[in-house]
């Protein structure tokens, strides 16, 4: 079973950034997803940032493009895949918890399921909180 671990998170002001890590302990070759959606009390999962790892396709939801950075780790480390989600120029309505996911396993190196139902493997969530 994969495991995923996140770190970072936390509180800033408008304007400012915060950077948020995530590991899946478990390295299979060829495409497969990783990425970040967030969630706020009453509404739905929706995606932030996802990349394909095998591939070279990332994603970002219209809402964070050209504020937010999905960059992977050291992709020699046979064991382990990380990705990193840099938060810049934070808005208040960027404030929810985040969630990481990594789907192990997909179907071509050009794309990544934009629905969180499609991913089963989830970290426990970090609280970003973005106020004056």
């Amino acid at each position: 079973q994969v495991q995923i671990i996140e770190s970072g998170g936390g509180s800033a002001q408008p304007g400012g950034s915060l950077i948020l890590s995530c590991t899946a302990t478990k390295f299979l070759p060829g495409p497969r997803c990783m990425g970040w959606f967030r969630q706020v009390p009453g509404k739905d999962r929706e995606q932030v940032a996802l990349m394909n790892l095998g591939g070279s396709l990332t994603y970002y939801d219209d809402s964070v493009k050209g504020r937010f950075i999905l960059t992977r780790g050291n992709d020699r480390d046979t064991t382990k895949d990380t990705v990193y989600l840099e938060m810049n120029s934070l808005e208040p309505e960027d404030t929810a918890m985040y969630y990481c996911t990594f789907l192990g396993v997909y179907a071509d190196y050009y794309s990544c399921p934009r629905m969180s139902a499609a991913y089963v493997d989830w970290g426990q969530g970090t609280r970003v909180t973005v106020s004056a």
